[in-house]
């Protein structure tokens, strides 16, 4: 049996009032599925916001499409990943739900396993990042959003604690 890994000790433990916080909408206009970047997007609410320290919050408002935190160095790992959705939620599987067309129910599916929403600390000014994540929003439709809604929306907020 493997060893567990050793837990360090708390560092940088902070505790004050949220003082400011900034909010904004960011449209991703999606061709059909696949993940689109938004990084520098969330990046630069970030730097306009002109806050140093806190949580940034990212929402997208739609039931297929969802975020989430990957690698941003190999493009193939995109691939490998929209392989792996396509393997738990099928495009053409027998579904009961098909009112908005075949391609809804499996991007419910695959919003449910990913995310509507995420959080990423901001120190310094800037998203607190690992060197190679970014953050994508994945848009699970082949066709994108329906017409009532062209292009999926991210709410970015962020909340800055006294320093």
């Amino acid at each position: 049996m493997r060893q567990a890994g050793k837990i360090g000790p708390l560092e940088g433990f902070y505790i004050g009032d949220v003082t400011r916080q900034a909010s904004a909408r960011i449209t991703v206009a999606t061709p059909g599925q696949g993940f689109s970047d938004i990084t520098e997007a969330v990046a630069a609410f970030v730097a306009e916001s002109g806050l140093r320290t806190g949580l940034v919050s990212v929402f997208c408002r739609h039931t297929s499409a969802s975020l989430t935190i990957q690698e941003n160095a190999d493009p193939d790992v995109r691939v490998d990943l929209m392989t792996a959705l396509d393997g738990f939620a099928p495009r053409h599987g027998q579904y009961v739900h098909g009112m908005e067309g075949p391609d809804d129910m499996p991007a419910h599916i695959r919003t449910m396993l990913t995310d509507s929403g995420l959080t990423v600390p901001v120190r310094d000014g800037r998203l607190a990042l690992g060197t190679w994540q970014g953050i994508y929003l994945i848009e699970h439709r082949d066709r994108g959003p329906p017409a009532r809604d062209r292009a999926p929306r991210c709410r970015a907020m962020i909340q800055n604690p006294v320093a």
